[in-house]
């Protein structure tokens, strides 16, 4: 076992292990295992801290995408076929959700600094069939800025967040609707709460947040086989609908958020602070205050090398993502794309311990060691 794990996902939820367990047994003695109280108050919870008007409790992240982008279909707002923009660099799930729809993803070379999306790159991308866009805020990084809003403005396209893992994040400015929170800057956003994320349930959970009422009428009816009522199919849906006791389960956590937060960030503040090794290339900080550090990235051109030092010296690691999307024998059409800085992020980047079963101290350890790595 490492010294300095990676993540443990024991250590990070025993604090609330007596909350857990009682919302378990209240969800148990309730006899209500299907929606209900608990999505009602996890969902009231999430608007607040989004400052949205609605949130949808669903399965899982990526059926928050999907639906989203089910639903602006129903709504008549997106058609298959249509184009959608969406970072090359970013996890599979982003591109799964725009194809399943029948959908056209549009693939932008990501900014160098910020490993998001160069929204400097989206206008040229545009063709006559570009609809939406699809922000990802990646590794808890809000994606958002004047170049971007103007650009969905201008163009009248829908913008579609992928919040997967930046919730609470800010935006260095506010969107139209005068909001900073990831999840409440575009048209629609789809959060994950798998149980690596720093709000993580204890299973798969997900969640929509949108400024509009008829789509997240339509996300709630496309959750639940289609209906708008019992046994009245207006849509042919789906069953991804937020389980009770994960929607307990959040209900708990989501009081802690801050201080996660609060704890990422003072992690990343001593990984910038103290890693001074000019082999390995920091994450961008441009104001601390900003994003929420699902992920600390650091880069190297010589990763495997990097690698079996980190591990000869007890830190676990993970890599986020070492294949991009484009790449992915699912979509080997777009095998041919000419995405090189994409490509060459694959291959350097690097994510540290940076979850709450990490302390400072382990952090300046762990600078310590990257700092004693040499060719």
């Amino acid at each position: 076992m490492n010294q300095y794990p990676f993540l443990d996902l024991e250590a990070v939820n025993k604090p609330f292990m007596g909350e857990l367990q009682a919302a378990a047994a209240r969800v148990v003695a309730s006899g209500r295992y299907v929606g209900g109280q608990e999505n009602e108050e996890f969902e009231a919870a999430l608007c607040e801290l989004c400052n949205v008007t609605f949130a949808v409790g669903v399965s899982n992240g990526l059926d928050a995408l999907r639906l989203i982008f089910k639903a602006y279909i129903e709504l008549g707002r997106l058609q298959p076929g249509d184009e959608v923009i969406v970072p090359a660099n970013t996890y599979v799930a982003s591109v799964l959700a725009i194809t399943d729809a029948g959908l056209v993803p549009v693939f932008v070379e990501p900014d160098e600094q910020t490993l998001n999306l160069d929204t400097t790159l989206i206008e040229k991308h545009l063709g006559q069939r570009t609809k939406a866009v699809l922000t990802v805020h990646l590794y808890g990084r809000a994606c958002y800025d004047h170049v971007l809003a103007d650009v969905v403005e201008r163009h009248g396209l829908l913008l579609v967040e992928d919040n997967a893992q930046a919730i609470d994040a800010r935006a260095s400015e506010p969107s139209p609707w005068g909001t900073v929170t990831t999840g409440s800057l575009g048209h629609a956003a789809a959060f994950s709460f798998y149980p690596t994320k720093n709000l993580g349930a204890l299973g798969d959970a997900g969640a929509v947040t949108t400024h509009d009422r008829e789509l997240a009428a339509t996300v709630r009816a496309l959750a639940n086989y289609g209906s708008d009522r019992r046994y009245h199919n207006i849509y042919k849906g789906y069953n991804c609908r937020l389980d009770p006791l994960q929607a307990a389960f959040l209900s708990v956590k989501i009081k802690y958020l801050a201080d996660e937060t609060a704890r990422r960030r003072q992690l990343a503040a001593d990984y910038n602070h103290n890693i001074v090794n000019p082999l390995i290339v920091k994450p961008l900080v441009d104001s601390p205050d900003l994003a929420v550090w699902h992920q600390y990235v650091v880069r190297t051109s010589h990763r495997s090398d990097f690698l079996r030092h980190l591990a000869d010296n007890g830190v676990g690691y993970d890599i986020h993502y070492a294949v991009p999307p484009h790449l992915q024998p699912c979509y080997s059409h777009y095998s041919h794309l000419d995405l090189p800085l994409t490509c060459r992020i694959a291959q350097e980047v690097v994510s540290l311990p940076v979850s709450s079963c990490t302390s400072r101290d382990d952090a300046r350890h762990i600078a310590e060691i990257i700092n004693n790595y040499s060719l």
